[in-house]
């Protein structure tokens, strides 16, 4: 995997921003010491070329203010999903926060001499426009989009998909423990990476997805597809015939049934069993839609689902079936 760094030696002087600057001694940076496993910023070689899957893009900023994009990394995916990574620092024209300065480790003495913005999307554009891109969050999009309009140029129109909501996709179980962003994924997915600089995080961005592919068995082009809500019926409850081959069962249905759920509750409690909208201790049989119990080696359980297998995993006697075995076993319940 080729990491390509790009500092540029002049660059022309664009427009100055109208709001008031900080005092001097607000811009003099800190001392800046660098983790030594982190990249280091050497002159390197062009922006990738060629056809790529997708490419993910990743900015720094020198401070509070999205448009202060000071570095701008780019990591792209190969036919045969090897990543080559480029990244080139970009002089934002303004203050650096400290704060900033000790997140990414750039400062002023290093953009000196780089590209403005409107020069450096001009050496990128011909890449980013032939391709689709991925960013972590929806960061990076307003950043370029804020940058543009500090500059006074139009922000372009790229096709932008966000690897967080991929990640949420494959990685549910992870919301409520640690979320979704890279810090956490670099930990759960045993990614290397260096965080905080924008070549290495568009980089780790590029590995969630690739990720994310292998573990959902989709591939990109249907990852990036938007998502949508699953529309089931309303909640149906329905006490069961006491006098039903399967009195005594409780019954809960999740996921999407070839029929709709009052038909399925009515076929249920003619049988004998009580319908109930959500699983408890006296649940015995989940019943799941054929297609939600099969798609993708169950990494889309619902949460009915996920619960019954905890408390299977407890030792509570509850079946999970499909819609065809919860037919089957309803029609022999009837002798039919």
């Amino acid at each position: 995997m080729a990491i390509f760094k790009w500092l540029f030696s002049r660059s022309p002087e664009p427009q100055q921003r109208t709001q008031p600057q900080p005092a001097a001694s607000e811009n003099r940076a800190p001392q800046i010491i660098r983790d030594p496993a982190r990249p280091t910023f050497t002159h390197a070689h062009r922006v990738p070329a060629g056809s790529f899957r997708f490419v993910a893009l990743d900015v720094e900023t020198a401070c509070t203010d999205s448009a202060s994009i000071c570095q701008i990394g780019l990591a792209c995916v190969q036919p045969d999903n090897q990543i080559q990574t480029f990244s080139m620092l970009v002089n934002p024209g303004t203050r650096f926060d400290a704060f900033n300065i000790q997140l990414h480790g750039i400062g002023p003495d290093h953009v000196a001499d780089a590209p403005r913005f409107p020069d450096a999307l001009d050496m990128l554009l011909p890449l980013l426009t032939r391709h689709h891109l991925i960013q972590h969050s929806n960061f990076d999009k307003q950043a370029m989009n804020a940058a543009c309009g500090f500059c006074g140029i139009d922000a372009p129109d790229l096709r932008w998909s966000d690897s967080v909501q991929i990640a949420r996709r494959a990685w549910p179980e992870l919301k409520g423990n640690g979320g979704h962003g890279l810090a956490n994924l670099k930990r759960t997915l045993n990614l290397q990476f260096h965080h905080h600089d924008a070549g290495e995080d568009a980089r780790a961005a590029a590995m969630v997805v690739l990720h994310a592919e292998r573990h959902l068995r989709l591939p990109f082009e249907e990852l990036i597809k938007p998502a949508t809500r699953k529309s089931y019926s309303a909640k149906v409850t329905m006490d069961g015939d006491p006098k039903g081959a399967l009195a005594g069962s409780v019954v809960v249905f999740t996921g999407a049934l070839g029929m709709s759920r009052s038909d399925a509750a009515a076929l249920a409690a003619r049988a004998g069993m009580t319908v109930r909208a959500g699983v408890t201790k006296q649940t015995t049989h989940l019943v799941v839609g054929d297609q939600d119990l099969a798609v993708l080696a169950g990494h889309t359980k619902s949460s009915k689902h996920r619960k019954a297998e905890d408390m299977q995993s407890a030792g509570h006697p509850i079946r999970i079936v499909g819609e065809s075995e919860f037919k089957s076993l309803v029609a022999k319940s009837e002798g039919t």
